[in-house]
């Protein structure tokens, strides 16, 4: 064989060799993997819209206020899950229904009533929206769709009325109201027996305004108590105005819903309060969850919901020590404040004694307990 023909083999067999090492490369080359598909986040929920409805302006104090910041502590609680809105002084009646509705409308899923005079009105509207919940503070007619919450002020206004009956010179105690419904009554009716239990010498006068929110209106009363003879006050309406005649009179008084001690800090000799945002987060999560149900709830000072605070470092050791023993009874359950023998101011027997009066007794108060000047007044 020529060298020539020994080169052109080796060259051939080169050329063999690398097509063979190509081809085993390429039946063991694997596809490179197709990139993953990127995730799409998943969509955020729609924020549960919850709307609130208040019989007086919001305010720095008061009753509206007190609902207020109960809203302003749920969205603190919840964040950007919730979205709320409120409409401020919507009368009882017809504006309060168009009200409601309009809310439902916008797409509220939850919507509260913060006054006695919104249950009709509400009642008529939720049968209207079953797919939205509706409560009603203070009243009593329920739906499949709609609740009822409540506070026991009666709890606050009696310890109220031990501090009142060791501060008062005359023995006259003065009591601005809102309306006679039972609710009203029970507060004037505590407040008395409050006072009583530390000075059976009470009387207690009362001045109807027939309005929650009125200051011209609760200022004229509060002036005609004390030129009864009142010279401690305390009041089943809104505004700051009875604390405030009654600082500019020399007379002592209480706050009302919220503290109220900066409106009359020499008259101001406690706060009776409520605080709503335990009561707004525990609905709303149910709502969140489904598990809201229709129910009647009724908290008091045991729940955190009711409590008398900032007492006046004029006031007594013994009233403060009294309020506490009061106050820790209501939290275990030992104390009732309305516990027969019960008398209205007619000499009526209305509650036997040692008999406790129980919800259904309270949601029927429609008198006067022994001490209380006058009549009540029929109707609203």
């Amino acid at each position: 064989m020529t060298d020539l023909s020994k080169r052109r083999l080796v060259q051939m067999a080169g050329l063999t060799a690398l097509a063979a090492t190509a081809f085993l490369a390429a039946c063991g080359k694997k596809e490179a993997p197709a990139p993953a598909p990127v995730a799409s986040a998943p969509a955020k929920p729609e924020p549960l819209k919850a709307a609130w409805i208040y019989v007086g302006p919001v305010g720095d104090a008061g009753w509206s206020f007190a609902h207020d910041l109960g809203r302003k502590a749920a969205e603190a609680k919840f964040g950007d899950a919730i979205k709320t809105t409120f409409v401020e002084k919507v009368p009882e009646g017809a504006d309060a229904e168009r009200v409601i509705r309009d809310l439902a409308q916008q797409g509220n899923k939850i919507i509260f009533a913060t006054s006695f005079g919104y249950m009709d009105a509400m009642m008529k509207v939720a049968g209207e929206f079953p797919d939205v919940k509706f409560e009603h503070a203070t009243g009593y007619k329920t739906a499949p769709n709609m609740r009822i919450y409540d506070a026991s002020f009666y709890q606050d206004t009696y310890m109220a009325g031990v501090i009142a009956g060791k501060m008062t010179k005359t023995n006259v105690l003065g009591f601005v109201g809102s309306f006679p419904i039972p609710e009203v009554l029970r507060n004037i009716n505590a407040f008395t027996l409050g006072a009583q239990s530390v000075n059976p010498k009470i009387r207690t006068k009362v001045v109807w305004v027939n309005t929650w929110f009125d200051p011209p209106k609760e200022s004229e009363a509060a002036q005609s108590l004390i030129n009864a003879k009142a010279d401690v006050l305390l009041q089943n309406t809104d505004s700051t105005a009875v604390l405030q005649t009654a600082e500019k009179n020399g007379k002592y008084a209480f706050g009302w819903d919220s503290d109220m001690s900066a409106f009359g800090p020499k008259a101001h000799l406690a706060s009776a309060i409520v605080n709503w945002a335990p009561y707004y987060i525990k609905t709303i999560e149910e709502v969140k969850a489904g598990t809201w149900k229709t129910e009647r709830t009724v908290w008091g000072v045991k729940e955190g919901l009711n409590d008398l605070i900032k007492i006046n470092d004029v006031v007594p050791e013994d009233a403060k020590k009294r309020v506490e023993e009061i106050k820790a009874g209501l939290k275990d359950g030992s104390f009732e404040v309305f516990t027969g023998p019960i008398t209205d101011n007619t000499g009526k027997v209305r509650l036997p004694k040692d008999q406790k009066g129980d919800q259904e007794w309270r949601d029927k108060i429609d008198f006067y307990v022994k001490g209380v000047e006058g009549k009540v007044p029929s109707g609203k």
